[in-house]
């Protein structure tokens, strides 16, 4: 095929497309009219022998081929970009937005300060933070290009992504101040209770169940919650128990009692991610760095 007969504006088109399965909202996205969008379709099916979009119950599905097309697509056009924009911009003059996903309780932690240095450094830059849906979805975020950084435990992601390790945090046991097992604590009186637990999925099996298995123990979770901002309030209504990273544990006021684990508990490594993709975008790295130096900076664990 000769690409001189190909018009390049249609790969941008059809990004937005396979993205938001919807002209309209393609169209919007991109500043465009909707019957601009429409044709810009039916060109990129003349393009590659293919739907890519099909009409269903008011809304529209990829077909395989569109699927196909997604990843290879977004290298392209980041190939592309790097190409035609290789003189690294000013900071103080870019404006773009970086989309990052973390878990509310390392958000609450380090959000404040990277606002802050962002705003310092790069004022045109804008920051949104999604909530966490667990690692398997944010990988997929990131692949998509619908989120640029990530922070949080991650397993292994494979050849398409970076990842730094940016430190380690570890578990503590946390009550209300009277609670039943604070008296004498031992592991006896921790299973003996009802516990809380955060998970962003709703998963009922958490690392401490997996090391309390080989033990040959359980506990009883009887509460599962989706963020660990909830878990404070709920210790001291009730005789839940919880078992928190360590850096979220509530602020000394008298009102928890906290202790160490009575089993062994494995600290856990915090990543920082990207998709190579990202790998030469200036603002997401530099968004990345001021992250890294935040969690460093930060007195405690994460």
């Amino acid at each position: 095929m000769n690409l001189r007969a190909i018009d390049l504006n249609l790969l941008t088109v059809l990004d937005a497309l396979l993205d938001e399965a919807h002209v309209t909202r393609a169209a919007e996205r991109l500043g465009m009219s909707q019957p601009a969008v429409s044709n810009a379709l039916e060109r990129c099916r003349h393009l590659f022998k293919d739907p890519l979009l099909l009409r269903g119950q008011g809304m529209m599905r990829r077909t395989p081929k569109a699927d196909s097309l997604r990843l290879p697509l977004k290298n392209l056009l980041a190939d592309a970009l790097a190409l035609v924009e290789p003189v690294a911009p000013d900071l103080m003059q870019l404006q773009q937005t970086v989309h990052l996903n973390m878990p509310d309780f390392a958000a609450s932690l380090v959000v404040g300060q990277l606002y802050a240095d962002v705003a310092r450094t790069a004022p045109g830059v804008d920051l949104v933070i999604y909530p966490w849906r667990g690692p398997a979805a944010v990988l997929d975020e990131l692949t998509k290009g619908t989120v640029d950084l990530a922070m949080a435990t991650l397993p292994p992601p494979g050849a398409s992504f970076r990842m730094r390790e940016l430190r380690r945090t570890f578990y503590r046991v946390v009550m209300r101040k009277g609670h039943p097992a604070a008296a004498d604590f031992s592991l006896q009186r921790w299973l003996s209770h009802p516990h809380v637990s955060v998970s962003a999925s709703g998963d009922t099996e958490a690392s401490v169940d997996r090391a309390l298995l080989a033990h040959q123990l359980e506990r009883r979770v009887s509460l599962i919650v989706p963020s660990f901002l909830m878990v404070p309030n709920l210790l001291l209504q009730s005789d839940l128990i919880a078992v928190v990273p360590n850096r979220f544990v509530p602020k000394d006021d008298g009102r928890f009692a906290v202790f160490e684990p009575p089993i062994p508990l494995d600290s856990f490594p915090v990543h920082i991610a990207w998709h190579v993709r990202r790998d030469k975008d200036v603002v997401v790295q530099h968004v990345a760095g001021l992250l890294a130096d935040a969690i460093s900076n930060d007195s405690g664990e994460v």
